[in-house]
């Protein structure tokens, strides 16, 4: 058994673990480089970590463990000077290990994933059948996750927490819609990485795909939120193209494809790729404009038009992309917005309705919204007591729908009004 990179001495500081569907990962910060070899033994089945000349400065107690293949932990001297760690494993599992230099505010780290050999059931099982008159799927990405907490706000407000807790509304919300499913593509707290969230959404045949995020900048003034379509000729302004390199540099701190060849025909196909993104390039930039229109009602918005840039995870030749700024988390007020259970609301609330709007002007064919369309509308008047809500379930359809099909910016009604109801 070789040995794997290269180093000197150095100390364990901490460990954690994340759990994923498919797959436990472990994160040893460490105080510099190290060498190490990792290797599975059978009856029991076991996962040994070897670390050269190093030692453990912390404890393997508080790792939550129950969900994971792991049974139990031990830590002890291997030789003189050498550290091994040893989980005990309830079943058998296939495992990968790779370094990662100290990067930013990260320390070097080893990371092992490891590997359901057996794929779980899961409760993230796909709402999609493949029918006529079809929902429209909306993959809803919740940006960074696990080791990777994304942008840090005043009072450790965590961009991880705050996108999946917007992702989860918006989530619901299209759910909650007769012509829509909403997809999660992160549901917990576990790193993906960019390329991986794409397949999900291809996985899960969306429509659409969104990526939420929180901006930050070094300046705690910088505000507003932004929408953002891929670019493959560069950057619309300075600030798109920072934006984009901080979040590709998230697979640098996440360790996304530094230890292996399973990447290496989608680096190549990249290049194909950027060739088939005119259609999904129209269909993002339009309906970002809708995105934005409707965060314009909650939020400042940091930018008046959608920006473009190479953001590594909205590189689907098929799927139309945008990813949303929903604030920068690194201004205290909008931080404190973010963190509120209301704001978050209107905010999915705003995405919500601006897709919904979009993909009503422009229902995908063999979708139920685009057989709705083709359906003679009816021509309704407002009497006393009447409320869209109890119109909307009256007939079968969504206020969304009747607020979109009338271009109407408010739920307000008045007695005598004249509004159309959509068919179904």
């Amino acid at each position: 058994m070789l040995w794997i990179s290269p180093s000197y001495a150095a100390e364990v500081d901490s460990v954690r673990l994340w759990r994923a569907p498919d797959n436990t990962r472990l994160v040893l910060d460490l105080s510099g480089p190290v060498e190490h070899k990792v290797f599975t033994l059978d009856n029991p089945s076991r996962l040994v970590i070897d670390i050269q000349d190093s030692t453990l400065k912390t404890t393997l107690d508080s790792l939550e463990v129950t969900s994971t293949p792991i049974a139990a932990m031990r830590s002890g001297l291997r030789g003189s000077a050498d550290l091994r760690l040893v989980f005990d494993l309830k079943e058998p599992v296939t495992v990968k290990s790779f370094t990662l230099k100290a990067y930013e505010q990260y320390g070097d780290r080893l990371v092992v994933d490891i590997y359901d050999n057996k794929i779980r059931s899961s409760k993230s099982v796909s709402k999609v059948v493949p029918v006529d008159n079809r929902k429209i799927v909306i993959a809803i990405d919740a940006g960074h996750g696990g080791e990777d907490p994304g942008a840090l706000g005043p009072k450790k407000v965590r961009e991880k927490v705050v996108a999946l807790q917007i992702a989860k509304r918006i989530e619901r919300l299209f759910d909650q819609d007769t012509y829509f499913t909403g997809e999660l593509v992160r549901t917990g707290d576990y790193y993906l990485a960019h390329r991986k969230r794409t397949a999900i959404a291809h996985d899960k045949r969306a429509d659409f795909f969104i990526s939420i995020h929180a901006d930050a900048f070094t300046n705690p003034k910088a505000n507003g939120a932004s929408v953002y379509a891929l670019s493959t000729r560069g950057a619309t302004s300075e600030a798109a193209r920072y934006l984009a390199g901080k979040e590709n540099r998230a697979d640098l701190i996440g360790g996304a494809g530094s230890l292996s060849l399973d990447d290496k025909d989608d680096a190549l196909a990249e290049v194909l790729l950027d060739l088939s993104m005119t259609a999904t390039l129209s269909s993002s930039l339009d309906a970002g404009s809708y995105v934005l229109k409707n965060m314009g009602g909650v939020a400042r918005l940091h930018k008046k038009k959608v920006e473009q840039a190479g953001f590594l995870v909205l590189k689907s030749p098929d799927i139309p992309s945008l990813l949303i700024e929903t604030g920068f988390i690194s201004n205290p007020t909008e931080a404190s917005r973010l963190s509120n259970t209301t704001y978050q609301q209107k905010m999915a609330q705003a995405i919500y309705t601006g897709l919904v709007s979009y993909f009503t002007d422009h229902p995908p064919a063999g979708t139920a919204i685009a057989a709705a369309k083709n359906t003679k509308a009816r021509s309704y008047v407002i009497a006393r007591g009447d409320t869209l809500s109890a119109i909307a379930q009256r007939y079968n359809t969504s206020v969304n729908r009747i607020l979109s099909y009338n271009k109407m910016r408010s739920s307000t009604i008045k007695v005598g009004q004249k509004i159309m109801i959509p068919a179904g």
